[in-house]
């Protein structure tokens, strides 16, 4: 047997006695010993928490959402009719957008409702409180998130703010990543650039529809928009 073989078969002393290891443990111990009403009140606290949350959720946020979402009916009614006036507040049967929103809040039907909201302002020409109930929608989906985004945009062209319509457009081609509301927001997109003389990047943007999103409707008569950016560009 080599030496090699024979070192690597010795045994691995530890480096701690077993009074250092027995010290150890006593003092984890008594740790406990003399923290175990401050553990007990920790944990019985955590657990009330959680009770507490999911009696919240279940027996005041569960019956509130279903309420909620039987009101919304009518107003997503007169939404879709363009009853502008009756969406926004209601009538004296059914409450419009803005009640849902002030009796329902933290429901998933008040969330939605500032879309609704949003868009119903947008095509009253009340841009600024368009914005204000468009960009209080939370979601996280590529249609209605992307249309709100969109929505923003539109109202941001109408009060003349390219900055921050260029913004919101782009996050929605961004937020949809479809062949059906991306390419929409890029030609948007497109024409505000050209409302601020940046041909370049309206050309560019234009580009993008062609390159990316060749079967949209958008993409057909796309080479017109390049042409006239282009013919621009210093």
């Amino acid at each position: 047997m080599s030496k090699t073989q024979a070192n690597s078969k010795a045994p691995v002393k530890s480096t701690s006695t077993p009074v250092e290891v027995k010290a150890g443990a006593s003092h984890a111990g008594g740790f406990v010993r003399e923290n175990q009403k401050s553990l007990i009140f920790i944990g019985a606290a955590i657990i009330v928490m959680v009770l507490l949350y999911l009696g919240y959720q279940k027996l005041y946020l569960a019956p509130r959402e279903d309420t909620a979402d039987t009101q919304m009916y009518a107003a997503q009614d007169w939404w879709k009719n363009k009853e502008w006036d009756k969406a926004i507040k209601g009538d004296a049967g059914y409450p419009g957008f803005e009640k849902i929103i002030a009796e329902y809040s933290n429901t998933k039907a008040a969330n939605l409702a500032y879309y609704y909201l949003g868009i119903a302002y947008l095509n009253k020409g009340d841009y600024r409180k368009a914005v204000d109930n468009l960009t209080n929608y939370r979601g996280n989906d590529s249609m209605i998130a992307a249309e709100a985004l969109g929505g923003t945009g539109d109202a941001y062209v109408e009060m003349k703010d390219y900055d921050k319509a260029s913004t919101y457009f782009k996050k929605a081609a961004d937020k949809a990543g479809n062949k059906f509301l991306s390419p929409i927001y890029l030609k948007k997109l497109g024409l505000v650039y050209e409302t601020q003389k940046d041909y370049k990047s309206a050309a560019d943007t234009y580009k993008k529809i062609k390159t990316d999103y060749p079967e949209s409707n958008e993409a057909q008569n796309m080479d017109a928009y390049i042409a006239r950016a282009e013919a621009q560009v210093q």
